[in-house]
């Protein structure tokens, strides 16, 4: 194979659910929003003019239109400026204080007057957790995390690029359920895995090896405290949605087992298809899930880096220092 060949590109659009244009550049949408500004404005100019002066019924007819076609064409953080409104309304009207209560919250007695609104129960999306890591979804469904690494794309040739876009078009090719791609960074501390190096640099048996894990400690320290670390993490989660139906509470279970197995034999197979990209992949268990759920309740919070065994790992890895 030629690696200076032009490679086969093809341009997908940034946003893939960007919704078709109607006429002019106008949405369906957008179209229906200002058609109704135009049927409003009309409607007041026709009413107004007939009986108050035209500078008081153009200054009632302007905020109208103005509204209207900053509805219909302006953007929030790319999201439609209409949709965002209705998306803010309905925030503020959700109750935002939320309680762990599957049972539901308990109304007050009628003699006890309570101040504002009674906190609602916090539902999760997720009801337990299997053995094997597998998720039992609130909906009845099942889900699967796998943890997957990354490629460095840019360093490869162009023939190198364009056969893994073709495995990831295949593998993107070859799904049958909702998939997730979840790429993350969150901050990380430094301070335990500075401890421990200075801690096991005492327990050395070589003066330079001593040495070498102090500075390695102080180099952490510097770091930690003159940027800000962040660690990435890629998830993919594997959904497998209900079968639906009603039936006995052993024939729901049997459903949900089946369930679990199919999305369990599929994290496998992206395991092994993310192998044909030369990325590392795993299926999170039990414990790794239940980590990854406790983290996403706090997104922000600095995480500390696992510090490894260095005894061990010196005793496993001999080093040869010279004089």
């Amino acid at each position: 194979m030629n690696d200076y060949a032009e490679p086969l590109s093809v341009r997908i659009p940034a946003d893939v659910e960007q919704p078709d244009k109607i006429m002019y550049g106008l949405t369906g949408r957008q179209l229906v929003l200002l058609a109704a500004t135009a049927l409003l404005a009309a409607a007041v100019f026709v009413a107004g003019s007939s009986v108050l002066p035209l500078a008081v019924v153009v200054g009632l007819v302007f905020p109208a239109v103005a509204s209207g076609l900053l509805l219909a064409l302006g953007r929030r953080d790319g999201m439609g400026l209409d949709r965002f409104v209705v998306v803010a309304l309905q925030h503020f009207q959700r109750n935002r204080k939320l309680v762990n209560a599957s049972e539901g919250v308990v109304a007050p007695p009628r003699w006890c007057r309570v101040r504002g609104r009674l906190p609602e129960p916090m539902r999760l999306p997720v009801r337990t957790t299997r053995e094997d890591g597998v998720l039992e979804l609130d909906g009845g469904g099942t889900a699967a995390l796998v943890r997957a690494g990354t490629v460095s794309f840019g360093l490869r040739t162009d023939a190198e690029q364009a056969s893994l876009v073709g495995f990831f078009g295949r593998w993107l090719n070859s799904l049958e359920a909702p998939v997730q791609i979840l790429v993350q960074a969150r901050p990380v501390d430094l301070s335990e895995l500075t401890a421990r190096v200075d801690e096991a640099a005492a327990t050395l048996p070589h003066p330079a090896l001593r040495q070498a894990a102090e500075g390695h400690a102080a180099y952490l320290d510097e770091l930690s405290q003159s940027r800000s670390l962040l660690a990435r993490e890629v998830l993919i989660v594997l959904r497998e949605p209900s079968a639906g139906g009603s039936g006995s509470r052993g024939h729901r279970g049997k459903a949900r087992d089946a369930n679990a197995a199919i999305v369990a034999r599929r994290a496998a197979e992206t395991v092994r298809a993310l192998a044909g990209f030369g990325i590392s992949a795993e299926q999170l268990d039990a414990e790794a899930a239940l980590r990854v759920l406790s983290k996403a309740f706090s997104p922000t919070e600095s995480r500390p880096v696992p510090a490894p065994d260095i005894n061990a790992a010196v005793a496993a890895r001999p080093l040869v220092v010279g004089p």
